[in-house]
């Protein structure tokens, strides 16, 4: 009878377990040639909840295509990217719904919401109460999107790779949880029995990680899939078997990861220790199937030198495939199986799996390097880069956004982080982060630990609170500091040994905590560099004195095993002798190298530059402290010898940099720098800049492009005219001062653009206003709208009345500041005197009136007319003293290659009349052309940052 009772209860339990699983049905008809699938679903939604739910929530994120003003299309615009802006109509998705009812055919009430079309608010018929489930029944079509915008969708190859395709219920946990496509791969939905029927053209095959339950073949292919507990279900219609699957003794892996030169003998090999690797350090898996794609993999990848062309990568191929597999596989593998929530919870997840790709690493390949085979290259493997091990690429590349004040807290919402720090720095430091609390917690194993946690909570919704009470109770350390300041938090971590003072039985030492934290860090005593003594300090405030017993130690090292990730390791040395000198010594490298803490660095590169006409091709040697993670405080000293002024040239600069967090004044920068070149033949200028210059961004939004600058400067130039020296005028005196005071005020963005500029400047014998706006338009028909306005006048000029070197200039400015790149600053005619860089009037015909004592107001316009050729339009007003203010204008055609760094002007019309009909046209064309690397590297840096 007790038996019986037993049984019935525990019938009834999974009964009810049953009963309240969410379950989605779909029936697919597949149209490759029209793009489309029509769709009938059911969706039958369990309320998990307390609340009594009157509407339900559907994510439709295939509708994020459907317009240019999605939070998709935003999110492509916010990353520099125009591929979505541009596309053509037939490459957009969107979902067309039909009929939404319940079981009993009642027609719900549906509707997209206003601002976010890719979620769909279904009304109910009657209301849903606690732990009931609520039948939905859909028809609609999907057109399928253009894969160029997100991999997904419609290939060029006929191919359809189908993630996010159908409608899928929202999680709803009091509130509902509901988010729109940003191209983050970060659906949130509750787990759910799923059943796919498909029917597609035979020649298709079709790959999913569910299970297969019947296949019919005839005129169509129809294939029914079915999976329990699922929160992923992409599906691969490939023309080709693109997918291959190995059979393990843990689980199936579904792939198709490329690397070549791997036999398939090879390939299962590795995929083996892969998922017995996933299987003992996280638990079974509990699907038979897990599929990783190539998507998947391009989405996340290796970053570095692994990303370099197979013939260039320092790495095995075997290595290199075994970690892009392993990563693709721990992604998908926690992710499908500890359900938090991917958009607000992701950093829990991601930590995981860089925790686990460095654990693999140690366990299999502990001898490998940073750099790989390159690290063992005479030359190179003297950098002290080449002594790294390959896990410390994951400190370096979360300390590089952190040395330039471009980090957020690890546990800001996905959609809010800056590319760089959702795709790289997030996820490294909280990897390095959990191998920190690992290192530091001695009583707990954290490995261990952590697959624990993901076994306890498989398949179970949950959030990071229950991962933080988890591991407090592991333990008999503190490691509130772990989840309040080191993932909460911006707060770097940065310590330095101060006092220390030794005597033959012990060590009397201060450690000064630079930052407002409470983390902790490791003190390591040393002798002939071997450790004799570790211990960790915890609770140091502003400082800690302490007293340790001496061991015969000769220096004291802060985090000597570098498993702190410390802001600035340069003062964590102290030699027991009180000599700082020997504690660090001066060490002299050639080319930049990764910081090493252990020695005072200085870099030596050898410099080849062409600056100018008149000086030539220069060659020298550059000087400087700057290595590959920015430091605070910067020197370069450039001396050169330039062949055709045969003389010494060369440059420096001192600068230190003062970061401020939490605040919209982000970066205070402030030092001095001095130049030493020819400005025409046989003449030369010496500049020197002190300056200062406050940066503001919005510190609540970091994706935001927008900037305010203020910059003072104290520009003091001294020119050297020679004997031999072409010049078409002169100041009478060569000698002159400037204080600059500038505002700018920006925001860079790839389809609008706009910056301003105010600009003050006074000097012993003049000063001066200006005001300068641009503004660009890209229209989602590829035109371009560019207008810049300039207004500038004279607030007093006792400059020398027949030289123009001080005046507004209308289509080439003198740069009595020497801030342009002119290539022939001081060239009347040939082909550099038709260098132009739009300043001041920015008119590209030369007109008799090329200079405005005065004041000026010009504007200049341009738009496109076929792809990069555009017509541009300039006009304004010149006003000179004692003349009246002369209305001027000028035509062309622009041929825009790359805005801003290589455009050509082409003259049409002006006050000189038809210029293209005139002689020597050829020497009115102009071209804007920089030489900068670091400018143009800047296209590249933008959609990171």
């Amino acid at each position: 009878m007790i038996k019986l009772k037993i049984i019935s209860f525990l019938l009834c339990v999974f009964s009810a377990v049953g009963y309240s699983q969410n379950k989605i049905s779909v029936e697919g008809n597949v149209n490759p040639e029209e793009r489309t699938i029509n769709i009938k679903q059911t969706i039958v939604y369990q309320n998990a909840s307390n609340d009594t739910l009157r509407e339900v929530f559907l994510s439709d994120w295939n509708n994020s295509y459907a317009t240019k003003s999605t939070a998709l299309a935003k999110r492509f615009e916010e990353e520099f990217s125009t591929k979505f802006h541009l596309a053509k109509d037939r490459q957009r998705g969107f979902t067309t719904i039909s009929k939404i009812t319940d079981s009993k055919g009642n027609t719900l009430s549906n509707n997209h919401l206003e601002n976010q079309i890719d979620v769909l608010k279904v009304t109910l018929a009657n209301p849903l109460l606690p732990n009931e489930s609520y039948s939905i029944e859909l028809n609609y079509v999907i057109k399928l999107p253009d894969a160029s915008f997100t991999d997904y969708g419609y290939t060029n190859s006929g191919n359809l790779e189908l993630k996010y395709w159908y409608l899928t219920p929202a999680v709803y946990d009091g509130n509902w949880q509901y988010y729109s496509n940003k191209n983050l791969d970060d659906l949130y939905i509750p787990k759910s029995d799923v059943s796919i029927k498909l029917t597609f053209p035979k020649e298709f095959y079709l790959t999913s990680e569910l299970n297969t339950v019947e296949e019919i073949e005839s005129d169509l292919k129809t294939v029914t899939l079915k999976g329990n507990d699922r929160v992923d279900t992409y599906l691969s219609l490939n023309k080709l078997k693109a997918f291959n699957q190995v059979t393990t003794d843990d689980f199936t892996l579904v792939s198709d990861i490329v690397e070549k030169g791997l036999s398939p003998q090879d390939k299962a090999i590795i995929t083996d220790r892969v998922t017995k690797f996933l299987t003992d350090n996280l638990g079974e898996y509990p699907h038979e199937r897990l599929l990783v794609s190539q998507i998947d993999y391009n989405k996340n990848p290796l970053y570095g030198l692994n990303q370099l062309p197979s013939f260039l990568r320092p790495f095995k191929s075997g290595f290199q495939y075994e970690l892009k597999l392993l990563k693709t596989a721990l992604n998908k593998y926690i992710y499908n199986t500890h359900l938090v929530n991917p958009r607000k919870d992701h950093w829990l997840n991601d930590g995981l799996i860089i925790y686990f790709l460095m654990k693999y690493v140690e366990d299999y390949y502990p001898d490998s390097k940073l750099l790989g085979t390159l690290a063992k290259v005479w030359g190179i493997r003297s950098f002290h880069i080449a002594d790294l091990d390959y896990n410390a690429k994951y400190f370096l590349y979360s300390m590089e956004v952190a040395r330039k004040n471009n980090d957020q807290a690890i546990t800001t919402s996905k959609d809010s982080l800056t590319k760089f720090n959702a795709n790289i720095a997030g996820r490294y430091k909280t990897g390095v982060g959990f191998n920190y609390l690992d290192e530091y917690a001695i009583d707990m194993d954290f490995r261990s630990l952590a697959k624990d946690y993901l076994e306890r909570r498989k398949l179970t919704k949950v959030n990071t609170s229950a991962f933080e009470t988890f591991l407090k109770s592991k333990t008999e350390k503190d490691i509130d500091w772990f989840f309040t300041d080191y993932i909460n938090t911006r707060k770097k971590i940065d310590f330095k040994l101060t006092k220390v003072s030794a005597t033959e039985d012990s060590i009397q030492l201060t450690i000064k905590n630079k930052r407002d934290n409470s983390m902790p860090i490791s003190l390591f005593s040393l002798k002939n560099d071997s450790v004799v003594n570790k211990i960790w300090i915890d609770s140091v405030g502003t400082s800690k004195t302490l007293k340790i017993p001496n061991y015969d130690t000769e220096r004291l090292v802060l985090d000597y095993d570098n498993v702190v990730p410390e802001f600035n390791q340069r003062d964590n040395y102290k030699s027991t002798n009180g000599s700082s000198f020997w504690s660090k010594p001066l060490q002299f490298r050639l080319f930049k190298d990764v910081e090493d803490p252990y020695y005072n660095q200085v870099f030596l590169m050898p410099l080849a530059e062409f600056k100018n006409i008149y000086d030539g091709f220069t060659l020298g040697a550059k000087v400087y402290n700057k290595t590959i993670l920015r430091k605070r405080l910067n020197y370069r000293f450039s001396p050169q010898y330039a062949f055709n002024s045969k003389s010494i040239t060369g440059s420096g600069n001192i600068f230190y940099t003062h970061n401020l967090e939490d605040t919209n004044l982000f970066n205070v920068s402030y030092g001095i720098d001095a130049s030493y070149q020819s400005f025409a033949q046989d003449a030369f200028f010496r500049r020197i800049r002190p300056s200062v210059t406050f940066g503001f961004r919005d510190k609540d939004d970091l994706r935001s492009d927008k900037r305010h600058t203020i910059r003072l400067r104290y520009v003091d130039i001294a020119r050297t005219i020679g004997p031999d020296a072409i010049l078409e005028e002169l100041e009478t005196e060569p000698d002159y001062s400037v204080l600059n005071l500038r505002y700018v005020h920006s925001s860079p963005g790839i389809i609008n653009f706009s910056r301003f500029f105010a600009d003050f400047q006074v000097a012993s014998n003049f000063s001066k206003i200006a005001l300068n706006y641009e503004f660009r338009k890209l229209t989602k028909k590829n035109r371009n709208y560019n207008l810049r306005l300039f207004a500038g006048t004279f607030l007093k000029n006792n400059t020398d009345p027949s030289s123009n070197f001080f005046s507004f200039a209308l289509d080439r400015p003198t740069d009595y500041l020497f801030d342009f790149n002119y290539l022939g600053r001081s060239e009347a005619s040939g082909i550099f005197s038709q260098q132009i860089i739009i300043a001041e009037g920015g008119f590209k015909s030369q007109l008799d009136t090329a200079f405005a004592n005065q004041w000026m107001a010009t504007a200049n316009f341009s738009t496109s007319i076929w792809r990069y050729i555009q017509l541009y339009g300039d006009a304004g007003f010149v006003k000179n003293k004692f003349s009246s203010a002369k209305f001027v204008y000028d035509s062309g055609i622009r041929l825009n290659l790359v805005e801003d760094y290589f455009e050509i002007f082409l003259p049409l019309y002006s006050n000189n009349g038809w210029e293209i009909a005139q002689p020597g046209y050829d020497q009115k064309i102009r071209f804007m052309f920089t030489v900068d690397p670091q400018v143009l590297l800047g296209l590249f840096r933008r959609k990171w940052y």
